[in-house]
């Protein structure tokens, strides 16, 4: 398999954002205010995935999470409250210091790391694994995945959340998002990078792994929320299990 790495100037573009990350009015206020969606679908798609209840204190405690490319901890951050023993990693080495500074100071033990996928043990053996608003910044999507399922145990669960390639996708994401609202930096996306459901969907299976089908979320302008949806067509979630 080829090397899934970032592009250099991907990786000094988001060391450029370490400081910021947790504003939730600066350059990602998007994630921000996405988080609650994103923290919904996981929670019930974990939950029924694992046989645990999700309105529990702490629903996944004993099991082992991986989220790749974890930025500042925006999400590792609630999934250790929910229980899970947290590993982060990505490959800027200022945004894991920068999460390893914040977790500490909520007294969260969640282990931190600058490294790249291929790094990790392959028999580390997690039971969940997340690449959350990653996939759309790799180069080599099908590389990736293939890595990230070979640290997944059988019977675990690989979770992605992306960008569909539509040009409804680079209105809103690109244009608006970057040009016209200017949440976020131009030049963070590129939209010849983004992946449409069915090419994750075969680069899951590509990888042994047993696609669950793709679920929308869709953002509201007039309320300034996300919500999840039936449409796929800019922003959306596949979870894919490992056979056991």
């Amino acid at each position: 398999m080829s090397t899934p790495r970032f592009s250099e100037d991907e990786i000094a573009r988001f060391n450029a954002l370490a400081a910021e990350w947790w504003n939730p009015e600066g350059p990602m206020k998007p994630l921000h205010r996405m988080g609650p969606t994103r923290l919904t679908y996981l929670k019930r798609v974990l939950s029924d995935h694992f046989t645990r209840d999700g309105r529990a204190m702490k629903p996944f405690e004993g099991l082992r999470l991986l989220d790749i490319g974890c930025g500042a901890g925006l999400m590792s951050e609630p999934l250790a409250r929910m229980g899970f023993a947290v590993s982060g990693i990505d490959l800027a080495d200022e945004n894991i210091a920068a999460a390893k500074t914040h977790a500490e100071a909520q007294g969260l033990a969640i282990d931190y790391a600058a490294r790249a996928i291929e790094e990790v043990p392959e028999d580390a053996g997690f039971d969940a694994i997340t690449l959350l608003e990653v996939v759309e910044h790799v180069p080599d999507v099908p590389a990736m995945v293939h890595e990230a399922a070979a640290r997944l145990r059988p019977g675990g669960i690989l979770i992605a959340s992306t960008l569909n390639r539509t040009l409804k996708a680079y209105a809103l994401a690109i244009v608006g998002a970057e040009y016209v609202m200017r949440w976020l930096p131009k030049g963070t996306h590129d939209w010849n990078k983004f992946v449409t459901p069915d090419e994750l969907d075969e680069a899951m299976r590509a990888a042994n792994l047993m696609p669950l089908g793709a679920e929308g979320m869709v953002y509201n302008p007039l309320l300034a929320t996300w919500s999840l949806s039936h449409d796929c067509d800019v922003n959306y979630f596949i979870a894919a299990i490992k056979p056991a």
